[in-house]
């Protein structure tokens, strides 16, 4: 175990909340792989890329945590059990998405975490005096807005929301709108 100046109670809560962020990392690596392997449509070749572009990034996370809770002098989580009974996300066996739902799910879930991934950061006083873990923390927000941000971008959300806002506008001022493509009116 590194002396990196941690009350070993700091030690006890920074590693209990690092376990819980593989066990979320995990199950969005599992699905984002089960989609990838499974995406078919049109944008099916570009899905298939960017899927297996994310799954990378988020196993390099997910060792990254690993390795920093063992260096806190904790047992990181590396089993199925573990991760399932501690993973916030959802798992969606049953339902085989559309290529552009695949894309909504794993975008949602990258939201999750980026809500979770900044209230850990904001609310755990233990973090305050390890700036290992918070590093690490930021990274990890780093790339989940990057991921989402790439998803956001298949799915078009910028130009849904400008859609919808157009759509209410004219709606206020007495224009009949016509159901566009890709707009659910």
């Amino acid at each position: 175990m590194i002396n990196i100046g941690l009350e070993d109670s700091n030690r006890r809560e920074v590693t209990r909340v690092l376990n819980n962020l593989p066990s979320d990392e995990y199950l969005l690596s599992t699905k984002t792989k089960n989609y990838r392997w499974n995406v078919t449509g049109p944008h099916s070749h570009d899905l298939h890329a960017l899927f297996g572009y994310q799954y990378a990034r988020l196993d390099a996370l997910i060792d990254q945590v690993g390795k920093r809770v063992h260096a806190l002098g904790g047992n990181a989580f590396g089993t199925l059990t573990e991760f399932l009974r501690c993973t916030r996300l959802q798992e969606r066996p049953e339902v085989r998405p559309s290529e552009l739902a695949m894309a909504e799910d794993l975008y949602d879930d990258h939201e999750i975490l980026l809500l979770s991934l900044r209230g850990t950061l904001a609310g755990n006083d233990s973090l305050h005096n390890d700036i290992g873990t918070t590093e690490l923390l930021t990274r990890a927000i780093q790339e989940h807005e990057k991921m989402a941000s790439m998803l956001q971008s298949v799915l078009g959300k910028h130009e849904q929301k400008w859609l919808k806002a157009q759509d209410a506008i004219q709606r206020e001022i007495g224009i009949e709108v016509l159901a566009s493509a890709g707009s659910a009116s």
